[in-house]
């Protein structure tokens, strides 16, 4: 029978397995993977078995020799703002703020008389964003540059008049940036909505089966409204911020609470932004900045503070995930997981001090990390962290200390694609150059199981009673020779509970 996307499926024919330290005895020999019974998250794998040894009953997908892995997990994502980016002005590979400023000038005047760019990367810029430069070529219409790290947005004196701020250069940063990006992103809710279910079934084909969205806004209102409008193309767990705690725990929501009968869309964990970014410079840092002897960064939250609302949530039942990308920050982060007792991730974990690296194993804290920032942010790590002593994205060394690694994209600033995001991790470059810090490279296994629902300490293994949400590829990932050979994997099929998300 002819299947489409939206069909569930009773068997997924001769597919080969993969993954590390299997027990089972099919090798790389073809099987059927037969669906059915019941798992608390929708349809199970039966049974799997040598190819055509079972009858094949129902619904029958041909996986045409491909490799079958569990589906895929981005666990770091700001929905809206990573949706509308493609109806943005792409400023990534800007090479000067006078190329950005020219470029927005000459970028057509949305609907709302505004021009939105996002993506522009200041840091190595030989000349510097200015107020008089942007006002230069854009007049009198209000046009706004967020930064790729979404830490600082860069407006000209008619968008600071629309919002009612004020700044010297024109640069916001941190609150006053999210500020800016919370009202760019508050559109139109059909358009928005439209948007975000576009973005989640591109996600499907590259065979992602669920997203940890951390917009920041109340979120289970907006996936309320987009289940009731038909949203069933990945598994969501959402987070909340400081602004939203309270209301979470008046309505009794918990993390892994299903908000829709499905349990589709599920509570997350609470978002608590600690300190800034290396792209604005403003990540807390135990050694200076270069050239600023009094700068450090910020932490944009005290310890205090932030143990407080971390035991708030804890006590509410609600897992913690706190923005750390200095070590400093993550220092105070680790402190706080210690001193509250609460449960979940670092998010970030970009400089790491030498003595905090096994206190993630010994907390139980996961490292929800972006291996695409490292090749990313290269060239700025060896500009600004030249000086510290910590360990910049410490990949390898938090696997070997016993941590659970979670992957993602933080999307909108790197691709939601999980095969850069893989390769990122196992190649640790991204073009012709050599491996950036070649001994923080992990092996794809381990890359292939933290990009999955569970993480590193899950492993990537199928068997009967899993929860069928499953990828065909057309290549084994764990074979894979070269960055470019991860990136170019081709997604066959994606299945959420046994139903088709993707079907190329």
């Amino acid at each position: 029978m002819s299947l489409a996307r939206g069909d569930a499926v009773d068997v997924v024919a001769d597919v080969r397995l993969t993954g590390p330290g299997r027990t089972d005895p099919f090798g790389d020999e073809l099987v059927d993977v037969h669906l059915g019974g019941a798992h608390p998250d929708g349809r199970a794998i039966l049974d799997i078995a040598p190819a055509n040894a079972l009858p094949r009953r129902g619904a029958v997908l041909d996986g045409a020799g491909g490799w079958l892995v569990p589906g895929l997990w981005d666990h770091h994502v700001h929905t809206v703002q990573w949706a509308l980016a493609s109806r943005r002005v792409e400023l990534d590979g800007i090479a000067s703020a006078g190329e950005a400023a020219a470029r927005m000038a000459a970028s057509d005047v949305g609907d709302d008389g505004r021009r939105v760019g996002s993506g522009y990367r200041d840091a190595l810029w030989s000349d510097v964003p200015t107020l008089e430069l942007l006002d230069a070529v854009t007049g009198d219409v209000p046009t706004y540059l967020i930064n790729s790290d979404v830490h600082s947005v860069w407006l000209n004196s008619a968008a600071l008049r629309r919002e009612g701020m004020t700044a010297a250069d024109g640069i916001l940063r941190e609150e006053p940036a999210f500020e800016i990006s919370r009202r760019l992103n508050a559109l139109d809710v059909d358009l928005a909505d439209a948007a975000v279910d576009e973005a989640m079934r591109a996600a499907a084909a590259r065979g992602i089966v669920g997203v940890v969205d951390l917009d920041m806004a109340w979120n289970a209102e907006a996936w309320d409204r987009r289940l009731a409008r038909g949203f069933d193309a990945v598994r969501i767990s959402f987070g909340v911020y400081a602004s939203s705690l309270q209301r979470a725990i008046a309505a009794g929501l918990q993390t892994g609470d299903a908000i829709d009968p499905a349990g589709l869309v599920r509570m997350g964990a609470f978002k608590v932004i600690t300190d800034g970014s290396l792209g604005t410079r403003t990540a807390a840092c135990s050694h200076h900045y270069p050239g600023a002897a009094s700068d450090f960064g910020i932490m944009t939250v005290p310890p205090g503070e932030l143990r407080e609302l971390m035991q708030r949530a804890t006590g509410a039942g609600i897992a913690c995930a706190v923005h750390a990308i200095g070590d400093v920050a993550n220092t105070h982060a680790l402190d706080a997981f210690a001193a509250t007792g609460a449960t979940g991730t670092i998010e970030h974990a970009q400089l790491v001090a030498h003595a905090d690296l096994p206190r993630f194993g010994r907390l139980g804290v996961a490292a929800s990390v972006q291996p695409s920032h490292a090749v990313d942010d290269r060239d700025m790590a060896e500009e600004y962290w030249s000086g510290q002593t910590s360990v910049a994205y410490p990949l390898r060394e938090l696997a070997d200390a016993g941590t659970n690694l979670l992957f993602g994209s933080d999307a909108p600033v790197a691709a939601l694609d999980p095969w850069a995001t893989i390769a990122a991790a196992v190649f640790r470059t991204r073009d012709d150059r050599q491996a950036w810090r070649p001994h923080q490279r992990i092996d794809a296994a381990t890359a292939l199981a933290a990009s999955t629902a569970g993480g590193s300490d899950s492993g990537s293994d199928l068997a009967p009673g899993d929860v069928a949400d499953l990828v065909v590829l057309d290549r084994d990932p764990l074979a894979a020779g070269s960055a470019a050979a991860m990136r170019g994997t081709r997604v066959a099929a994606t299945l959420l509970a046994g139903r088709l998300t993707h079907l190329a």
